[in-house]
């Protein structure tokens, strides 16, 4: 792929999500998501292999189904509202249909079956980007939706977090790990989301920061497969140490950041008089964190069979931008104790 159309792609993403960003109308919102598949479709396809083509083609039959899902609701609710404003979507038919379509935009559960065969025919840089840019616009249709029930969001919250953590179990790769810890995650953002906005969009925040660190490690080592961790420690020993914090943050063990929003989470839903589905909640991630333990112990401690041949690769220079990592990964470790400023800020 030429660096010109490499560009047009990527400004393309740009543009789709920031159209939906600025729209207060569901044509003018449903065209920023319909412009953001169409320009990463190319960039999926990118390595001709026919895993890639596989990969993409599920993408576009799910997105197609779920904009043609989101466009039918949206022209239903102008019908009976007689305006395309997102604001005003108070039929609960549309309402319930449009955050349907938008789940699986994202890959909420029980929508979520396409994601971990995509990404597993995917490159790391494109599943990063499907893991993270992708979800920006619909999350945002999600986010201004006004809920009729918390019932739909708190159920498709539930499902997610079972879902993401049950599905990682015995998985050898990794992209398709990561995307049922995405599937985990976005359970817990939607769970929380009818009762405090905001904590959401931190829990989102955090979510971002995480997957980018622990996609940018894989991506530094090259690592595409649980076998592969253990040869980490000859490519980048310092890494190495410090991507077993990534992924237990990810999993949301304190005293690293990641701990952040699923404590702030089950506070909250305490408050709400919902004890019950804080500890379900709770006590599904430990599916999540079963399968992070087992990557940490995969890449510190086993060894390969043999040593590798020839000069170690950590001694020669890295052939990877270090500062983005380096940010990301000091973020995803050491937020935690700068907590109350973090929250002032998000909830002035």
């Amino acid at each position: 792929m030429t660096p010109l159309i490499y560009s047009t792609l990527i400004i393309s993403l740009g543009i789709g999500t920031t159209l939906t960003f600025a729209s207060t109308h569901w044509y003018l919102a449903w065209m920023g998501i319909e412009i953001n598949t169409l320009a990463i479709i190319p960039l999926m396809t990118q390595s001709h292999s026919p895993r890639a083509t596989e990969a993409t083609t599920k993408y576009f039959f799910a997105q197609a189904t779920a904009s043609a899902t989101l466009l039918f609701a949206a022209t239903s609710n102008a019908f009976f509202t007689g305006g395309w404003d997102i604001l005003q979507t108070n039929n609960p038919l549309t309402y319930t249909l449009m955050t349907l379509a938008l789940a699986m935009k994202i890959g909420l559960a029980p929508l979520h079956s396409w994601m971990p065969e995509v990404m597993q025919g995917l490159t790391l840089l494109t599943g990063l980007i499907l893991s993270t840019w992708q979800k920006l616009a619909p999350f945002c249709l999600i986010y201004q939706i006004q809920p009729h029930s918390p019932n739909l969001f708190m159920a498709l919250g539930l499902l997610s977090i079972i879902a993401g953590g049950w599905g990682g179990f015995n998985q050898v790769q990794l992209r398709k790990i990561l995307a049922y810890s995405s599937i985990a995650h976005l359970g817990w953002m939607v769970l929380i989301l009818s009762f405090s906005p905001l904590l959401t969009l931190v829990a989102f925040a955090t979510y971002l920061m995480m997957t980018f660190s622990l996609f940018y490690s894989f991506m530094m080592t090259k690592t595409t497969h649980i076998n592969s961790l253990s040869t980490s420690w000859a490519k980048i020993p310092t890494l190495t140490a410090l991507t077993p914090l990534i992924l237990l943050s990810l999993g949301g063990l304190p005293p690293l950041t990641g701990f952040l929003p699923k404590w702030m989470i089950l506070q909250e839903l305490t408050k709400q008089d919902l004890a019950l589905v804080a500890v379900l909640a709770a006590l599904f991630s430990l599916f999540s964190l079963y399968f992070y333990l087992r990557l940490s112990y995969a890449m510190t401690l086993t060894m390969p069979p043999n040593n590798p041949a020839g000069t170690l690769p950590w001694r020669l220079s890295p052939t990877h931008n270090t500062l983005p990592p380096a940010l990301t990964t000091t973020m995803t470790i050491f937020l935690l104790p700068i907590t109350p400023a973090f929250m002032t800020l998000f909830f002035l």
